[in-house]
């Protein structure tokens, strides 16, 4: 099933999303689009099918073994995947892991993922710190509006594709187009924003000691670069992108027909990042053009994408099959 997506506004953001995405919406400035969400107040709608005009989230609510085959009554969608367009470098952040979110904020914390779209010259991500820094130096800087000169910065290019931990202090930088794989959790702690400001005209709360009682005072644990092993498979190629214990994603290289199996452990995710391609199942046709996104029930079998496309494939951690 197709799926529309709910659009977000932040001061940072552009107009690449309704530009090159064919995003179509009077929310400016456009800086995300939340293509595949079951988040209260941004839900996706799904945009064919029977069950079209219906929210993703009442749909699973109904089915919950659309999700996966074990999946209880009421269990939450564990992802969220967004286009981001970061016209101006978004808020220097940090996220809490599972266990902290649950204790202090009563949800689940996030891990996410970046696959870089497109970069300008010389454009970068902020990822971790460039050596171990105590919390005085870290509040120091946040004072003196020096953060950014104690955070490792990684000049990037389309393809490129990071990792970033509960814990890493990071951003996206200005002239990047990004998707964004994550937990499906909204909790983000501000350490520094730019003097950005809100709707309302005033500064955006800043919430440095939550960040700083979760933030790692050190270098990332792991980066993630565009040089990575190409399998080969029917009708072009995939290369796993993440694997972790929430989501598992990898970039399928489409070109004619390639045939994919959802299994009963897990939905398949698809977001069309480039070109064009159809999704066939059961004799339907869906097309999926740059920029749309449709979800794959688990346990539908095998269905085929045909056409000339790059496709980010999301499911559940370790259960792509």
């Amino acid at each position: 099933m197709l799926l529309k997506p709910a659009f977000r506004a932040y001061p940072w953001g552009g107009e690449r999303l309704l530009r090159d995405f064919g995003k179509e919406t009077d929310v400016r400035p456009l800086a995300e689009s939340w293509e595949v969400s079951c988040h209260e107040g941004w839900l996706s709608v799904i945009a064919s099918g029977p069950d079209q005009g219906r929210t993703l989230r009442d749909y699973l609510q109904e089915h919950p073994k659309r999700m996966h085959e074990d999946a209880l009554e009421g269990e939450v969608f564990p992802l969220l995947i967004k286009l981001i367009d970061a016209k101006r470098t978004l808020a220097l952040q940090v996220h809490p892991d599972d266990a902290y979110a649950r204790r202090v904020e009563g949800s689940q914390g996030k891990t996410e993922m970046w696959v870089v779209l497109d970069a300008a010259p010389g454009a970068g991500v902020y990822y971790g710190f460039k050596e171990n820094t105590s919390e005085k130096q870290v509040r120091d800087a946040i004072e003196a509006g020096t953060l950014c000169d104690l955070l490792a910065f990684f000049e990037v290019r389309a393809g490129d594709a990071f990792f970033i931990p509960s814990g890493v202090v990071h951003a996206i930088g200005e002239g990047l187009v990004v998707a964004e794989v994550q937990q499906n959790s909204d909790i983000t702690y501000r350490l520094y924003d730019f003097g950005y400001l809100g709707p309302d005209g005033k500064p955006r709360e800043m919430h440095i000691d939550k960040g700083l009682e979760v933030a790692r005072l050190q270098p990332a644990p792991q980066r993630h670069t565009g040089e990575r092993e190409e399998e080969v498979v029917r009708g072009g190629t995939r290369i796993m992108l993440a694997d972790c214990e929430w989501f598992s994603v990898s970039m399928l290289n489409v070109e004619g027909d390639m045939p994919l199996h959802a299994d009963g452990r897990s939905f398949h995710a698809l977001l069309c990042v480039s070109g064009s391609c159809g999704i066939t199942f059961g004799g339907e046709r869906l097309t999926l053009d740059r920029g749309a996104s449709a979800f794959v029930p688990a346990g539908i079998g095998e269905y085929v994408l045909s056409g000339s496309a790059q496709v980010l494939l999301s499911a559940r951690g370790h259960m792509q099959g």
